[in-house]
């Protein structure tokens, strides 16, 4: 069967290179080669893993939110995503809140899209995608926008308009990409009722 095989490499040492309370972590671990070859350097970007949402109405049309994004500069096109930052909380539930809390919807039909590892060769990143549908507009709750958060637009695109956007390179957020064309794909099959 074709499939990611579980394993470890020894580890001989680790030093943390930059730990605080905020999402990421970055350390230098030294490992060997399970023959016991000479020790070498790895850094890995620690993260606690995301979700992201992607929210399609009955008119086939999916919310988008525009949200800036300093790293990249950018006001970036993005599906409502967040972190597992909420301690238990299984991704299916933060998908839920993140929905609300990003976008003001709630949905009452998910199905889970796909599971990546984002950039295995540096981080620990999983990120899980979800689609959602019979939407309801309910409100942030009591989550409060700020920061970045504070200027989203949110919008309803039409989801063939998305994918043409993704497949020529105007919204490159590649969490976005991942979860439409995986949308597109599991459609195109019929794995989605």
């Amino acid at each position: 069967m074709l499939r990611d095989e579980p394993t470890s490499w020894p580890v001989v040492g680790t030093r943390d290179i930059h730990r605080d309370n905020w999402v990421v972590a970055v350390r230098e671990d030294q490992i060997t080669t399970p023959d016991g070859g000479e020790p070498f350097g790895r850094l890995v970007v620690e993260h606690p893993g995301a979700v992201a949402v992607l929210a399609v109405d009955v008119d086939d049309r999916v919310l988008v939110v525009r949200q800036y994004r300093h790293s990249v500069q950018a006001n970036v096109v993005e599906i409502p995503a967040g972190l597992l930052d909420a301690v238990g909380e299984s991704p299916l539930a933060t998908a839920k809140r993140e929905l609300q809390e990003e976008a003001g919807y709630g949905a009452a039909s998910w199905t889970h899209l796909l599971t990546t590892l984002v950039s295995p060769g540096m981080t620990t990143q999983v990120f899980h995608f979800f689609l959602a549908r019979e939407l309801t507009e309910i409100g942030h709750g009591d989550f409060v926008l700020e920061h970045e958060e504070a200027y989203m637009t949110r919008e309803w695109v039409a989801f063939e308009e998305l994918l043409d956007a993704v497949l020529a390179g105007d919204v490159r957020n590649g969490a976005t990409a991942t979860a439409v064309l995986t949308y597109a794909v599991r459609r195109q099959r019929g794995d989605l009722s």
